[in-house]
């Protein structure tokens, strides 16, 4: 449970003189709070930590992908440990059906009616474990619920919890039994991480502390849901975007969309992810303004996977992250950041 005071939900007066008082320096002691917390068990990566709790304060969903080992699943579930919210975990399969995410309707003999029983996604955070190797026909039931946060079943729509977050792994190089992500889903994520492996160093320091060092099964809660909603509320009314940072999200955006090895260009749901993903970053930083460098600090991580290569692009060994790249060192920075 949080030890610091609880931020406010709703504030009076304007944004900028609240954001100017206590409430920004509290948000950054319990960013960094949380921060610390997950990288107790992930050594040698905070800056993929920080993407990671930024994403989630973003109240976005979050697809880490990377080879085995490296700490996917840790990350997921330390995130999931250190927020005292309810939190389920799917393993997903070949013959996984929608049902065994969504719910499932059944008749009750004793009262002669149907009872829409909840499935997993019913939580504040939903752990997909290689979700990759669930069909086409279940991934189609994850689109509604990660865009909406309902799902529609016999005619009826059933609200989850807020905050919803999903963060799903996935292994980019078992091709067996997996299925690619169609582009509709993919483009929900609001950012797409890789861990990578770690530095020597801190390898060896996962070996020297490999038998003191906690568990992800022993991270203690550092805040509670009261606490994660008033910081992402926070975030939404308190950290302005002027005017240039708007245009120059919506250039970069529009710039992927010129380039002649993109077959598919940036939607405007990632010029969304991006804006969301930058007033985190700025937030953390103690600022109530976004700044071209936050924009430039989150573009990797929201926009490659939403960008589409064309097929001799990628046979030359293109990848979307050069092309993000690429977009944000052709726009203009502006120069003016405030109203």
């Amino acid at each position: 449970m949080s030890t610091t005071t609880p931020m406010t939900a709703h504030s009076t007066g304007g944004a900028a003189q609240t954001a100017g008082g206590n409430d920004i320096a509290r948000f950054v002691q319990m960013y960094n709070g949380l921060v610390a917390n997950v990288t107790k068990v992930l050594h040698g990566k905070e800056a993929v930590v920080r993407a990671a709790v930024a994403c989630v304060l973003a109240e976005g969903h979050l697809l880490i992908e990377d080879v085995p080992g490296v700490g996917k699943t840790s990350l997921a579930r330390a995130i999931c440990k250190s927020v005292n919210l309810t939190w389920n975990r799917v393993q997903f399969t070949p013959d996984l059906l929608p049902s065994d995410i969504t719910g499932v309707t059944v008749f009750d003999q004793a009262t002669s009616t149907f009872t829409f029983r909840p499935g997993p996604v019913f939580a504040n955070i939903v752990l997909g474990d290689e979700i990759n190797r669930a069909s086409p026909k279940t991934q189609s039931a994850l689109l509604e619920v990660m865009q909406e946060h309902t799902v529609s079943t016999d005619a009826a729509v059933y609200p989850v919890p807020r905050p919803f977050v999903v963060i799903a792994t996935q292994n980019p190089i078992d091709l067996e039994g997996t299925y690619v992500l169609p582009e509709a889903q993919l483009d929900r994520f609001l950012m797409r991480l890789s861990v990578g492996y770690p530095s020597p160093e801190a390898e060896a320091e996962v070996l020297r502390t490999e038998r003191n060092s906690p568990s992800v099964d022993q991270l203690a809660a550092v805040m509670d849901r009261e606490d994660l909603l008033g910081m992402i509320d926070f975030v939404k009314r308190a950290v302005e975007v002027s005017s240039p940072i708007e245009h120059y999200i919506v250039a970069i955006c529009a710039r992927t969309r010129e380039l002649p090895e993109v077959r598919l260009g940036v939607s405007p749901r990632g010029g969304l992810a991006l804006l969301r993903a930058a007033r985190v970053v700025a937030a953390a930083a103690g600022r109530p303004f976004v700044t071209p460098d936050d924009v430039q600090a989150m573009a990797l991580a929201t926009l490659s996977h939403r960008v589409v290569l064309r097929p001799d692009a990628e046979i030359q060994g293109r990848t979307p992250a050069e092309v993000i790249t690429r977009a944000v060192q052709t726009v203009p920075v502006p120069r003016a950041v405030l109203r």
